[in-house]
């Protein structure tokens, strides 16, 4: 072990837990990823809510100033002062220090329900946020900065927040368990307990992107967070929160989405109003059992990646697949011709890369390495695996390609010719072979080269 705390368990789902001093105490899981033995065999033991067994649950009340132990300690902190405090014992990338900031104390504002999610490509006017909050029955208003990472074959919503008022917006549980927020604060990442743990690596590392030198974060806490309706359950509205220096460093767009409180008042009530306000600068998400029909948006980290793909509004069809809005499809979906492949329908934005890609390809006599006939396509809007829990697909975007499909399925080494690899590497794509959870046919663009 390198020292580090093990991220603390706010809720989960099925977990064995006691019930103890009016207070629910969890037992710490180990987590196997991808097959290989779990990580800890050693059980920690963990604040939780006293929801049981429903991560979501708002109805609980958490003491968060837990009973000192012995030691000195608190259950509520399992680092006791060495974890999650915000000062410099703080780990995970080099130079975590340099991202903390305030940590917040006990919780003594109220609670707010988030019923509306405002999302926009880029940082909302101020005269925006103040028409949002002059509507009638908008009780209170939370901006934060939101967009989509690829991890590890998924798509998780990703927010900086302050985590002084974010945590006014997550259930109960999770408001009121402190040692979330100073862990936050301290520059650690904290992930909603319905995130598949596969997506975690060794020493409970998360890579928040694709790329190399994307940051690696220690998870500090797996709370649950913002949830949205889909169907009869929920899927996390945010997947994962860091802190507003960290949504710097990820290339966030600042404070272009809000959380917003609208009273007693259900939010299609309300539509109208709010489209008026947004002025078609924003999306207007119910995060209640409305989902179905309306406006989403969706935006990717990494400004670069961003301006030349395009951003765009969708609808959720109910079946695992989406539409995106026309306009966006228009502009930026293109079917063209390129080498090996033959006829392809992608981004306009990924087409030079995958041309240039596979004319190297071509010049260094590796075109048999790739089967045109087991091409699996690149703009295919959906979610991935058809579950909108997993988050859009960058196919969504057109910006993802599937090669040699039948000898690189999920979870093996594959067949891919690493000479093809590493030319698809230098053109700016991430490669599927290199998760901890492989997936060998699948290229993603994760920077731009021209």
């Amino acid at each position: 072990m390198d020292g580090r705390a093990p991220p603390a368990r706010v809720a989960t789902r099925g977990g064995d837990g006691e019930q103890k001093a009016g207070r629910t105490v969890m037992r710490r899981r180990a987590v196997s990823v991808a097959g290989r033995a779990p990580r800890r065999v050693a059980v920690a033991v963990t604040l939780a809510a006293l929801c049981l067994g429903l991560a979501g649950c708002r109805d609980g009340i958490i003491d968060d100033d837990a009973s000192p132990a012995a030691d000195g300690s608190s259950s509520a902190d399992p680092g006791g002062d060495g974890a999650g405090d915000g000062g410099d014992d703080v780990v995970g990338d080099s130079g975590t220090t340099a991202y903390a900031v305030d940590a917040p104390g006990r919780l003594t504002d109220r609670l707010y329900r988030p019923d509306v999610l405002i999302r926009s490509a880029e940082t909302l006017p101020d005269s925006l946020v103040k028409k949002v909050r002059a509507i009638g029955s908008v009780q209170e208003v939370q901006p934060l900065s939101i967009a989509s990472a690829s991890i590890e074959g998924r798509t998780l919503e990703v927010a900086a927040v302050d985590p002084a008022t974010f945590r006014q917006f997550t259930p109960e549980a999770s408001a009121r368990s402190t040692f979330v927020w100073k862990r936050l604060a301290g520059g650690e990442v904290v992930v909603d307990n319905d995130v598949d743990r596969k997506l975690v690596g060794k020493n409970d590392m998360l890579k928040l992107g694709s790329r190399e030198d994307s940051p690696t974060l220690h998870v500090g806490a797996y709370a649950p967070l913002v949830s949205k309706s889909q169907g009869l359950t929920t899927v996390p509205a945010v997947s994962a929160a860091v802190n507003e220096k960290r949504g710097e460093q990820l290339g966030i767009p600042q404070d272009n989405a809000l959380l917003v409180n609208t009273g007693n008042t259900v939010p299609s009530k309300l539509k109208k109003q709010f489209e008026k306000a947004l002025e078609g600068k924003a999306t207007f998400i119910p995060l209640a059992l409305e989902l179905k029909g309306v406006d989403q948006q969706a935006v990717l980290t990494g400004m670069s990646v961003t301006e030349a793909v395009g951003t765009f509004k969708y609808r959720d069809n109910g079946d695992g697949t989406i539409t995106p809005e026309a306009r966006w499809v228009n502009e930026y979906i293109r079917t063209e011709e390129v080498p090996i492949l033959g006829t392809v329908t992608c981004n306009k934005g990924m087409l030079p890369q995958l041309r240039g890609a596979l004319n190297e390809v071509v010049r260094q006599g590796l075109t048999s390495s790739i089967h045109p006939d087991e091409f699996a396509g690149c703009y295919y809007p959906r979610y991935i695996n058809r579950n909108a829990a997993d988050g859009l697909s960058l196919h969504s975007w057109g910006i993802a390609v599937d090669l040699n499909v039948p000898g690189n399925q999920r979870g093996t080494a594959g067949e891919m010719d690493r000479r093809v690899v590493a030319i698809f590497k230098s053109w700016g794509f991430a490669w599927g072979g290199d998760w901890n959870y492989t997936d060998p046919m699948h290229f993603e663009m994760d920077r731009v080269v021209r």
